[in-house]
C-alpha cells in the first residue's frame, strides 16, 4: 500500500512533537524569566560550573533577562507557527 504524500510518518510526527515541546519551554521559560526575572534566575544559579554559566550573565540584571525572556516568547511562538503549515 503507498503512502499517500499528505501522510506524515512516525520520524515525523515525533519531530513535530519534539519542536512543539521546544516551542512550549521557550515560551514558557521566556514569559516566566519576564514576569519574574530574578525568581527565575536564582532558582536555577548553581554550583556546577556548566548549569550556572548559562545564567551568570542575568543575575542582577533583571531587564536582561526580561529581555531575553521575550526573545525566548517570540521565537517559541514563530517555532510553534512554523509547525501548522
Amino acid at each position: 500500500m503507498e503512502r499517500q504524500p499528505e501522510e506524515v510518518t512516525n520520524t515525523q510526527l515525533g519531530i513535530r512533537r519534539a519542536a512543539e515541546m521546544a516551542a512550549v519551554f521557550m515560551i514558557g521559560d521566556g514569559l516566566l524569566g519576564m514576569l519574574q526575572p530574578s525568581r527565575h534566575v536564582d532558582l536555577w544559579r548553581s554550583d556546577v560550573a556548566a548549569v550556572d554559566i548559562l545564567v551568570k550573565p542575568f543575575g542582577g540584571r533583571p531587564g536582561r533577562r526580561r529581555a531575553y525572556g521575550l526573545l525566548q516568547l517570540v521565537a517559541g511562538v514563530a517555532l510553534a507557527s512554523r509547525l501548522s503549515r
